[in-house]
């Protein structure tokens, strides 16, 4: 009876931990949905964590060089140090993390995953933000999670049994084929989004992804696909990012493009994206076959 009312306590005491943690998260994330605090709550971060030991990884402000980031070993498996608005590293020798919460909140909050909808997740890590897009979209949803690294495919795959909605797709997630989808939503740093993503998108869809140059920062720039397939999409950046690099092909010239541009620090200007025409005044980034404009579509 003892361990039995233990247990209760420390289930009660998790739950809270959780409840608390969403709210701080959709609070620091400026989330206006409901069901993205609510996802967060329901979702627990330990199986996605994995086994002790915890690495949290920290960057100060005050430090510079090599030392300016790394990670921190939780002394325990307290699950209150996964609670936080905090990365987890999932492979600390290559930089692989679970991402920062209150981004995701916000990304999640902007891209407006409604019930019933197809997402493609491209970077599914052990799945935990494919548990909450999963949640999101609801059991008449379905969610395809791509990861390329073969380990972390099959730890997502073993995650995510309490979601059927899910499904782990152990590869690629910018080749060919790819299904049609509501929702592009990628976790991982790339130069241009990829031609398959924006045709994998229903009319209406839309795609949210780290716009970066290979090792450094850039923003999250959702497009959205307008009902016509016209030339001249909706496309703002919804966040400053750093991520991953996609284990893809990058373009180094456009990356060099793209520092400076995030440089000049005006990434709330950009309104469209445009696929035809040349680039006029209103050009806040030209890469060739598309551009990004300060201009309305």
């Amino acid at each position: 009876m003892a361990d039995e009312r233990s247990a209760t306590a420390e289930a009660q005491r998790i739950a809270k931990l959780r409840a608390f943690f969403a709210r701080y998260v959709a609070y620091t994330g400026a989330v206006r949905e409901p069901r993205i605090e609510a996802a967060f709550a329901s979702v627990p971060r330990e199986p996605f964590a994995g086994p002790r030991p915890w690495f949290i990884r920290v960057a100060s402000p005050w430090r510079r060089g090599p030392e300016r980031s790394g990670y921190i070993e939780t002394p325990d498996a307290d699950p209150a140090f996964l609670y936080q608005d905090v990365l987890i590293a999932l492979d600390s020798a290559r930089g692989i993390n679970i991402g920062e919460p209150s981004l995701h909140a916000r990304c999640l909050d902007c891209v407006g995953v409604q019930p019933g909808e197809t997402v493609l997740q491209i970077g599914a890590g052990s799945g935990y933000y494919t548990a909450i897009l999963a949640t999101l979209a609801g059991p008449e949803g379905r969610v395809y999670a791509y990861e390329i690294d073969p380990a972390l495919a099959e730890r997502a795959t073993s995650n995510l049994g309490p979601w059927p909605q899910a499904k782990v797709m152990a590869r690629s997630g910018t080749t060919d084929p790819l299904p049609k989808a509501d929702i592009v939503y990628v976790n991982a740093g790339i130069s241009h989004p990829s031609v398959n993503w924006l045709e994998a998108l229903h009319p209406g869809g839309r795609l949210l992804f780290p716009l970066q140059a290979e090792t450094t920062h850039g923003g999250m720039l959702l497009v959205e696909k307008p009902q016509d397939d016209g030339s001249s999409w909706p496309a703002r950046f919804i966040s400053r990012a750093s991520f991953i690099a996609c284990q893809t092909e990058q373009n180094a010239e456009l990356g060099r493009d793209l520092v400076a541009a995030f440089q000049r620090g005006d990434i709330e200007s950009v309104q469209s994206i445009r696929f035809d025409g040349e680039p006029d005044d209103s050009c806040w980034l030209d890469a060739g076959s598309w551009w990004l404009s300060t201009a309305p579509p």
